[in-house]
């Protein structure tokens, strides 16, 4: 948990002299405290008997729509319940990429309307998410990825999003490391490139949301599971949790991977189902790779991380699961993919694998909106594009539930889309991209 000094931005002068003082004798301190003196970032309350807004799932999106909730709709009695710590689960398990490019106007739109928040969500919860819009690389190795991107491209242009096609000499230029061999098993045809797009810290943004979230009133109750429902004639009336019975005006699901087994606490059944999606991470390295490369064809991406770190993935685990971990074929798959792109890492060491649980929907485009008990709404079906949507899609959720009716963003998502026909495929962009 983070430690608040007391440095305050913008101060000049003599007083600008003190902060700083007092901020550098406070950090050394603390440093000698091993954290037995650190002001807690945020509290650990006691649940109440009952409130307006009940947020099951303490991950980024939970958080954010409590956030949101309190910041746009003046909406303070809520609780975000956490089974286990903060950012424990998906949050905390993924490969922190950011990114908007995608075909479909529906996605489009909500996941830029989520980039432009990133933009400025460090200055706004005045915490440093480390927010690096270093530009995402699409290589392409294909005819049928190349037409594929073209439509993409000019379809994100149309829609005011920014991307464009690089050549091979500017790709030459831009990732010198990459193999560009026409005898390559995965030869690059073409690339494309958003450059907006780039990462950021995972554990951060649950952090930086969960501190001002709390600093409007929310309640952040971590250790405490739901066990089920209390509906009558419809309608939600409480949450049965391992810290007792709490009543609620309003349920919001967010629980990521395990959407599916929380709804069903409620008598309901969704249209998902949840897969491990897996990552691991080199021992560091010098700064060598200063952009993020994903691969159309060949299902691997990866980035360096600000510890010098190669954070790598691939595409989701096949097999339906709720292990957080993966299997190894997958990871011998990408990695010898990522060696015919980067041959020069042929001889680095992976350190550590994890894999988080991602909940897919039919048409692989999440599932936000009302559920047909009055009074709980869902957030979920994201697989592999949660965490880059986090905060568009917490300030969404935020105004359906204190509206009780969709945000014109997230209209396009509801349960109702599996009924009418109106899907939104978005499977060639959010299947390996993350």
């Amino acid at each position: 948990m983070a430690c608040r000094l007391a440095a305050e931005p913008g101060a000049t002068g003599a007083r600008g002299a003190r902060v700083q003082r007092y901020s550098i004798f406070s950090l050394a301190r603390n440093a000698l405290s091993h954290h037995r003196n650190w002001q807690a970032a945020w509290r650990s309350p006691e649940p109440r008997p009952e409130y307006d807004v009940v947020i099951v799932g303490g991950g980024g999106h939970g958080l954010a729509t409590a956030y949101y909730l309190a910041k746009n709709h003046g909406i303070t009695r809520v609780a975000v319940l956490e089974k286990g710590w903060l950012g424990g689960g998906n949050t905390g398990r993924n490969t922190t990429v950011v990114r908007s490019n995608y075909l479909w106007e529906d996605s489009a739109f909500l996941y830029e309307h989520s980039l432009k928040l990133w933009e400025g969500l460090t200055r706004e919860l005045n915490y440093n998410l480390m927010f690096s819009q270093r530009g995402l690389i699409s290589l392409l190795s294909t005819q049928h990825d190349m037409q594929a991107m073209e439509q993409r491209c000019h379809a994100m242009r149309l829609n005011g999003i920014d991307t464009e096609m690089l050549s091979l000499d500017e790709l030459r230029r831009w990732v010198p490391i990459l193999n560009m061999s026409a005898s390559a098993r995965y030869p690059v045809i073409g690339a494309a490139v958003q450059r907006r797009g780039g990462s950021a810290r995972h554990d951060a943004i649950a952090w930086g949301y969960a501190r001002a979230a709390d600093d409007r009133g929310v309640d952040i109750v971590q250790q405490c599971e739901v066990t089920g429902f209390d509906i009558k004639d419809n309608r939600i009336a409480a949450v049965e949790t391992t810290r007792g019975r709490i009543k609620a005006k309003q349920v919001a699901l967010a629980v990521a991977g395990h959407s599916g087994v929380v709804a069903g606490l409620a008598g309901l059944r969704l249209p998902i189902e949840s897969y491990p999606l897996q990552a691991w991470v080199s021992e560091p390295l010098k700064p060598i790779l200063d952009v993020v490369i994903n691969s159309m064809s060949v299902h691997v991406y990866l980035s360096q991380s600000d510890k010098g770190e190669l954070v790598i993935g691939a595409a989701r685990d096949n097999y339906n699961s709720y292990g957080q971990r993966g299997s190894f074929q997958i990871i011998e798959s990408a990695t010898s993919a990522m060696l015919e792109l980067f041959p020069c890492f042929s001889r680095v060491k992976m350190m550590r694998t994890w894999g988080g649980i991602v909940d897919v929907s039919p048409d692989t485009s999440p599932v936000i909106g009302k559920l047909p008990v009055e009074g709980m709404y869902i957030n979920c079906g994201w697989g592999t594009g949660g965490f880059k949507a986090t905060p568009g899609a917490g300030e969404a959720y935020a105004a359906t539930i204190a509206n009780d009716a969709p945000h014109p963003l997230v209209r396009p998502f509801g349960l109702e889309r599996f009924s009418s026909g109106r899907l939104i495929d978005e499977s060639a962009a959010a299947g390996v991209g993350h």
